[in-house]
């Protein structure tokens, strides 16, 4: 649930009756832990705050933290703990255990399957479906994923372990650890698990490798982001409706894993058009034409981190949509008043399935899709880019002074510190023009070229250390915010923004190279379709594995740069393309 950044929307201190209902609720909603317990964790001298954000699937959560780290966390009026409670009281949720290989599965958004689970002698702990629970790795009590389990123990059993176990809300490394103090799990000694023998000695994960590596196969090969269907409890919006709405659920819920891109493009798009029909179109508003429903309604109705792409539907086509929704669902209807152009003349707004439509609770992503950030929310920080220089074997025999072997990487200012050490020790100043340096033979078979032995006797400060820079490998370090420094040959790649020509003549802004500043491109993709109400399409860079190109529809190249300078930060001079972005051609 937290694999991806959530949304802050408010972050204010616990009122004194809240803070006494949150721990009756506490205790109500954990047996297991004591009243002095709580007060350990939730001292009432302390700040507690409240805060209130959307998941990146326009679920709204609610968090408490205490001293920047968040202790429980509330979706769907229930409460769950965050690891850190975990790590300070391991035994407050039931237990499944898993091996470490599982946990980047995890933390990466998939659930935990039933086939990854590892049965200790003791059995499996006794829960009921939707019941909390926590997930640990073999030889360490302290747990790193929090969930739901998604079918009870029986159940489990009777499916011979197989299928999902655990939907997984939170984990060790996602964003909602991250707004922490981004502290590790301490080593908890799992004394009774049966990965121990019968002298204390530790389980050795190498003596079962193959049983590790079919565990984690098998776990790929189930892997989901969280399914909603599994993991929500069912919201009834209208009595009447109480049996539509549970079939159509459990309907979801079982054709969610075999539902292929085109159909879950469907989906969206189905979504989508409902949500604009029941939360934006007004009957004052009718005839509408359909190019602007599309562009200024159903658009900003697409949950963020998703994308609508008409053309990925298996309708292909807006009108083609609009029909069915005509013909079949008896929504709406189309009609051509100019000649050309279709407009919505009619809406059914009694109709039951746009009645038992449910409005997400994320806010209206076309009001604020790029606000800036509000206090404590994870957000994207770019990179700190810095050139260096990499010691090659030519130059080497002026580097072993300092100690600097061959593949060293040194900033241009060491660079010059080191040759001028160099020059001074060597006393290879010259002696009536202190501006220029004389050439000795380690200085000549370094920076001169052949035709020059002869001729150069001396050179000029600024032209030692340009050809010294000029022979030596450029580098770059890329750090991002938490992590280790990323050093690399070559200059990086700048983003590069560009129009091209698509079809009949059609103009569509081409995105590069996002992933080298740490950006996703999907969420640059959905931010940009919002920011400029234009379809946008994510593909694979031609010649490449790993890297996609975002697509936006028309000459979108001031909007891409404004918004990767001012929002992302991203410097100027790496981004390609803003200079001279192409005009549009005068009709004679």
């Amino acid at each position: 649930m937290f694999a991806k950044p959530f949304r802050v929307k408010s972050n204010t201190v616990i009122k004194g009756s809240d803070r006494r209902k949150l721990k009756a609720d506490l205790l109500a909603a954990f047996p297991l832990l004591t009243a002095d317990e709580l007060s350990e964790l939730i001292p009432n001298k302390e700040d507690l705050n409240v805060v209130k954000a959307y998941a990146h699937k326009g679920e709204a959560v609610t968090f408490y933290v205490l001293q920047k780290n968040p202790l429980f966390f509330e979706l769907e009026k229930r409460l769950h703990p965050t690891v850190y409670v975990l790590w300070l009281r391991p035994a407050l949720l039931p237990v499944f255990r898993t091996w470490p290989p599982v946990l980047q599965k995890l933390a990466g958004g998939a659930d935990l399957m039933l086939p990854g689970v590892v049965v200790p002698s003791s059995g499996l702990p006794d829960v009921r479906q939707g019941e909390s629970c926590a997930v640990t790795v073999v030889n360490n009590r302290a747990p790193v994923a929090v969930g739901k389990a998604a079918v009870s123990t029986s159940e489990m059993r009777s499916l011979g372990m197989k299928g999902r176990g655990v939907c997984v809300l939170h984990t060790y490394m996602d964003y909602l650890w991250a707004f922490g103090d981004k502290s590790g799990p301490p080593s908890l000694p799992d004394t009774g698990s049966e990965e121990q023998d019968m002298n204390g000695e530790e389980y050795d994960i190498s003596e079962n490798e193959e049983e590790v590596e079919k565990c984690e196969e098998q776990q790929s090969s189930g892997e989901t982001l969280l399914d909603q269907a599994c993991c929500e409890e069912l919201k009834l919006a209208d009595p009447e409706e109480d049996q539509v709405e549970i079939s159509d659920e459990k309907e979801a819920q079982n054709q969610d894993d075999q539902k292929t891109p085109q159909e879950t493009m469907d989906a969206l798009l189905l979504q989508c058009f409902l949500h604009a029909l029941k939360s934006k179109v007004k009957k004052s508003d009718l005839p509408l034409l359909t190019s602007t429903f599309l562009r200024n309604h159903m658009f900003s109705c697409c949950p963020s981190g998703k994308q609508l792409d008409i053309k990925r539907s298996s309708y292909k086509k807006l009108s083609k949509f609009l029909q069915v929704m005509q013909q079949q669902h008896k929504l709406v209807r189309v009609k051509e008043l100019t000649k050309g152009v279709e407009s919505i003349v009619e809406v059914e707004w009694k109709h039951r399935e746009l009645r038992s439509f449910r409005v997400p609770e994320e806010t209206d992503v076309e009001a604020a899709p790029l606000q800036d950030a509000e206090e404590g929310e994870i957000t994207y920080q770019p990179p700190e880019i810095t050139i260096l220089y990499s010691v090659p074997a030519r130059l080497e025999p002026l580097f072993l002074d300092a100690k600097k072997r061959k593949g060293t990487t040194m900033l241009p200012a060491e660079v010059r510190s080191v040759i001028t050490e160099y020059v001074k020790k060597n006393e290879l100043v010259h002696e009536h023009n202190k501006n220029y340096v004389t050439i000795n033979p380690a200085l000549c078979d370094c920076l001169l070229e052949k035709s020059e032995y002869q001729e150069v006797e001396s050179l000029k400060w600024d032209d030692l250390f340009s050809r010294t820079l000029a022979r030596m490998q450029e580098c770059y370090q890329v750090v991002f915010p938490g992590q280790a420094p990323i050093i690399k040959k070559g200059h990086i790649e700048p983003v590069d923004i560009s129009v091209a020509s698509r079809g009949s003549n059609k103009k569509v802004t081409v995105i590069k190279n996002l992933e080298a500043y740490g950006l996703d491109p999907a969420v640059i993709a959905s931010a940009l379709q919002r920011r400029v109400q234009a379809s946008t399409v994510i593909q694979p860079v031609p010649g490449t594995k790993d890297r996609v190109l975002v697509q936006i529809q028309g000459n979108q190249v001031h909007q891409a740069g404004n918004m990767l300078i001012d929002h992302y930060q991203i410097p100027r001079k790496y981004i390609q393309g803003l200079d001279k972005p192409p005009k549009s051609g005068k009709k004679k």
